[in-house]
């Protein structure tokens, strides 16, 4: 049974948030908040399980390409220096092609949403970016670098970024020459005309210093998009920016229709305005997006996040044990309960229909598989639950229809 060393990092990357929580607490400092810490993991969680769909099939390209490689490199500890400078080198290419083209952009504006800082937001990933990053490592496969290698570098590049997404450390002294820190990624993520498009390091800083993105953190950074997402709703998050570029693509003519999806964010054709630069920030009037629909039924809400959570955690350690149709099924189901946990918090319209159809259909699947040999401690256990969450969600709805203009369109 495989596993990623990111799904085996899931209890690690709790323990230091956690541990986060507890150094603003001491400091008296808020650094997270409920509504946009959940969100980062949903997000999190959604592209691990869109990942295990994909993964596999694009991994193929690498595999491809290294059967025919150019030369065998041998595994050795020079060979593995020069596989981290190679992955680091290329994901510096991958990162900054993801901020300089808009289809690219479109995928990895996801990680940059959020109007927090701290070790959650490492968790905020796109579900798409996946489906062309691996296109950039390519020419480490033609070199001869061996996949096994190659998968076990690449994922210690992610895991390196974690620790880098938090306000708690602040410099670091000689090493911020070197190395990606907290500071040089807090620039990164920061919506300040100047901040924008800089310090696209993976674990080493030299990249931006040798090609012109180097920035040194110096006025406050403030995070997020130039354009709030304003949502908390994980599958808006991942498809918003889809569909600015289609409504600009529609308003422009001929290749320029294209041309949209290459060029930078804030392009536009001369006769639709022309390029639209980022906006210096007024702090007198800046306010974060915090609109908390069910701010009396957090635990609700914390309670289908952890139905989510538990079955994905048991679906990245399970899946080559679980046949194709049920492991997908699952995995939309999944994906839908993420969605619905968004809507949830902005208090939609379409919450209530869509968490009833949620419940009852795994009660019906509960039910189905009852007397199922295999399944059978499981699904009654299931139904048992899924009885009681009926319960509890109908004493939400009845606190959310006390409410005057309790639901958004």
């Amino acid at each position: 049974m495989k596993v990623s060393y990111i799904a085996l990092s899931i209890p690690v990357f709790f323990l230091l948030i956690g541990i986060e929580l507890l150094v603003g607490y001491l400091k008296k400092e808020k650094l997270y908040r409920f509504n946009d810490a959940l969100t980062n993991i949903n997000l999190g969680t959604g592209q691990q399980i869109v990942g295990v769909m994909v993964k596999g099939f694009f991994f193929l390209g690498y595999l491809f390409l290294y059967d025919r490689r150019l030369f065998d490199i041998p595994n050795t500890w020079w060979s593995w220096t020069l596989l981290f400078l190679g992955v680091d080198f290329f994901y510096y290419w991958f990162h900054r092609a993801s901020h300089e083209i808009n289809a690219l952009w479109a995928a990895h504006i996801v990680h940059h949403q959020s109007e927090d800082y701290n070790l959650s937001v490492a968790l905020r990933q796109s579900w798409f970016q996946g489906w062309f990053s691996w296109a950039f490592y390519l020419p480490l496969a033609v070199v001869g670098f061996d996949p096994i290698m190659f998968a076990a570098v690449n994922s210690f590049n992610t895991l390196y970024q974690f620790w880098i997404h938090t306000t708690t450390i602040k410099s670091l002294g000689p090493l911020e020459w070197i190395i990606n820190t907290p500071s040089h990624h807090r620039v990164h993520h920061g919506s300040n005309p100047k901040y924008i498009d800089k310090n696209h390091a993976g674990s080493l800083i030299i990249w931006d210093r040798m090609f012109g993105t180097f920035q040194k953190e110096e006025e406050e950074v403030i995070y997020g998009i130039t354009k709030p997402l304003n949502s908390w709703n994980p599958v808006w998050a991942n498809f918003h920016y889809w569909q600015e570029l289609l409504q600009l693509s529609k308003q422009c003519k001929g290749f320029d229709k294209v041309r949209v999806f290459l060029k930078p964010p804030g392009w536009q054709p001369a006769y639709l305005g022309g390029f639209q630069a980022p906006q210096e920030i007024d702090l007198s009037k800046y306010r974060k997006y915090d609109f908390d629909g069910l701010r009396h039924d957090h635990i609700y809400v914390f309670f289908v996040f952890l139905i989510a959570l538990g079955l994905a955690t048991a679906v990245l350690f399970l899946k080559s044990t679980i046949a194709t149709l049920p492991l997908y099924a699952t995995m939309i189901y999944l994906l839908v309960t993420l969605g619905i946990n968004g809507g949830l918090m902005e208090r939609r319209e379409w919450l209530i229909p869509a968490e009833y159809g949620r419940i009852v259909s795994t009660l019906l699947v509960a039910l189905l598989f009852w007397q199922h040999s295999d399944f059978q401690l499981i699904m009654r256990g299931a139904a048992v639950l899924t009885l009681l969450n009926l319960i509890w969600f109908s004493r939400v709805v009845k606190h959310i229809r006390k409410e005057e203009h309790v639901l958004v369109s």
